[in-house]
């Protein structure tokens, strides 16, 4: 089992959430979060004063799912979330050693 977390541009929320659901991924978590790469944030211009917004908002997605789903749910993830333009964001992928239901006690892959 692995977990997937993207974090991408808020607008393109509905699109992943759509494209995961369409490959079989039951679940997810989205976090509101801000953050910056590369783009190192922007300028902005507030009651005639310029000020710099050093964290852009972002989304993060976290998605446990099945080894064999990895590879499909990255794909979707990507092709979803691409702009083309700076800040699309990054997936991160790590390994999961257990996981339990609370409300019925299963374990692992029964429990996603």
């Amino acid at each position: 089992m692995k977990k997937i977390e993207a974090i991408i541009k808020p607008f393109k929320l509905d699109d992943v959430r759509e494209a995961l659901s369409e490959i079989g991924v039951t679940g997810m978590t989205v976090i509101e979060v801000k953050g910056f790469g590369r783009q190192k944030g922007h300028t902005e211009l507030y009651r005639g004063a310029e000020y710099v917004v050093d964290f852009l908002p972002k989304v993060k997605i976290e998605a446990v799912v099945a080894e064999q789903q990895v590879e499909r749910c990255v794909e979707v993830i990507s092709e979803a979330a691409r702009t083309g333009k700076i800040g699309d964001g990054k997936i991160f992928i790590t390994p999961i050693e257990r996981i339990i239901r609370i409300r019925t006690g299963e374990e692992d892959e029964s429990a996603i």
